[in-house]
């Protein structure tokens, strides 16, 4: 067995009333890929923030190699060996890749005036050959795909002598490819002897990379396993404190009869989005499946007003009607919670209350004024409604959990009234107790009559959620399937046919 590098005991942190930490314990074996696991707000990115020195500790001990750690910031963290990959990647994209590796360590011509280039590029290829890394060190870092750049970090964090690495939702925006790539990356540090801590939500990943696993909850441990040992369902149940179900939907609800609130005729919309039409019921969830690529989100944009539409009809309860902007698609009642809900969705610097609002301040204004009481009881009512873990709807965003960041989205669109609302990935980064609380809200607001579009690259849960399943390929719809026939294996062989029906 594998001495321990890192203990972390009975580690405390309060934030505004907030007890996020309640005496946490975490251990960490040389060359072991550990999964922490929790639901959102379960206190793991606080955790590993006062690893790695972005957060100072109330109380509580870290050891490393045997001897205290306390890392007053990152720096001094990473020159003892611990580093960290955040989900957002952090590098400046219009740097060449040398050029960010070495950033604040430059190699510098005799004399250490001018910048040595071309012994930076040498520097980052070795680095580079040493960890089986197949990457140009010359290439502009904004050019290469997410999965690439995050090598780079990787690579970056390791070329520090690095002991301890932590990867924060490393694969939320690679493919499968990518995947397989970084997973192959990480076993190799493994066995030079890099111990690394594994956050994530997707629990096949989980069973497929890691040694052990320790789960979270409510800012506790909860305890600790050898992931051979455990199952998915013995895993959720400890991160959650009750079993969920995660069983496809047998058949759909939708009344025959139910009226068309969405007609879309032959769409175009830059190269993305080619003859696209499909319709949307009223009180129906009509999932989007496809690859990567594959123009789901670019359909959901050119609908929402975001991207430009070339050609086509948009109707709405029969009703042609012409969307050029955010704004005519929010008149129209429609709602667009993007995949990318921090640069599109939401206003992290700002309250709870202020971004619930966004849509809908004009409701609540009479002349030059405010009803600020009505504001805050119709964001409160929500809050309580979706179960939002806030300490107050003053709280900025940002010191929101993203489930809890998701679900303002959401109310967003809940207190605008919006009848048509699109969900792109609206489960991706949350844990899976708040993955069972959005469902339910999607479920409760189709019986309510609203209808949804949700484009999921989740095949579980295209399955488990939809009605009806529209699958597209490179820009096209490819098939369209009725969920009592629908499978994964159907799913994707018209996910990967070039053809549309």
């Amino acid at each position: 067995m594998s001495e321990i590098i890192l203990s972390m005991r009975d580690v405390h942190k309060h934030f505004m009333g907030v007890h996020a930490l309640k005496g946490v314990d975490f251990e960490l074996r040389n060359g072991e890929i550990h999964a922490l696991v929790g639901e959102n707000g379960a206190g793991k990115s606080t955790l590993m923030k006062v690893l790695t020195g972005i957060y100072e500790r109330d109380s509580g001990e870290i050891l490393l190699e045997g001897q205290l750690f306390h890392p007053h910031d990152p720096k001094q963290a990473l020159r003892a060996g611990v580093g960290i990959i955040h989900q957002e990647l952090n590098m400046m994209e219009h740097l060449t890749v040398a050029q960010n590796l070495f950033i604040g360590r430059e190699s510098m011509h005799k004399g250490g005036l001018f910048l040595n280039d071309k012994a930076q590029v040498r520097r980052s290829r070795a680095l580079f050959e040493h960890l089986n890394m197949n990457i140009d060190p010359s290439e502009i870092l904004g050019r290469l795909t997410v999965g690439k750049q995050q090598m780079v970090e990787i690579a970056k964090a390791v070329s520090h002598s690095l002991k301890v690495l932590v990867l924060d939702e490393p694969t939320a925006a690679l493919t499968e490819t990518e995947i397989d790539e970084l997973f192959t990356i990480m076993r190799d540090l493994a066995s030079r002897g890099v111990a690394m801590i594994y956050i994530s939500h997707r629990m096949d990943e989980i069973g497929r990379i890691t040694d052990r696993v320790t789960v979270l909850r409510d800012g506790k441990y909860v305890g600790m396993n050898d992931t051979g040992s455990v199952t998915k369902e013995d895993i959720i149940s400890m991160m959650v404190g009750r079993v969920i179900y995660e069983k496809p939907k047998a058949s759909s609800n939708i009344p025959a009869d139910s009226p068309v609130v969405l007609e879309v005729n032959n769409l175009m919309a830059g190269k993305m989005v080619e003859d696209v039409s499909f319709t949307l019921k009223r009180g129906e969830i009509l999932g989007f499946a496809g690859l990567m690529g594959s123009g789901r989100t670019e359909t959901a944009r050119a609908i929402f007003g975001a991207d430009e539409i070339q050609g086509g009809i948009i109707k709405i309860k029969g009703r042609s009607v012409r969307i050029n902007s955010p704004m005519d698609a929010i008149s129209h009642g429609i709602g667009y919670l993007s995949e990318d809900r921090k640069r599109f969705g939401l206003a992290t610097e700002l309250s709870v209350v202020e971004n619930s609002l966004m849509a809908s301040y004009e409701k609540y204004e009479t002349g030059m004024f405010i009803h600020s009481k009505r504001i805050r009881k119709i964001t409160s009512t929500y809050a309580k409604k979706l179960n939002i873990k806030t300490p107050s709807i003053d709280q900025l965003l940002k010191n929101l959990s993203g489930g809890n960041q998701q679900k303002v989205v959401i109310s967003k669109w809940l207190i605008n009234d919006a009848d048509i609302l699109i969900f792109d990935e609206p489960t991706r980064g949350i844990d899976v107790g708040t993955k069972s609380e959005v469902y339910t809200l999607m479920n409760r607001l189709v019986k309510q009559g609203k209808s949804i579009i949700m484009i999921s690259s989740e095949l579980p849960e295209v399955l488990r959620m939809s009605d009806r399943i529209v699958v597209m390929c490179e820009g096209k719809i490819t098939g369209e399937l009725d969920i009592q026939g629908a499978s994964q294996e159907k799913i994707m062989g018209f996910a990967t046919m070039r053809e549309s029906i």
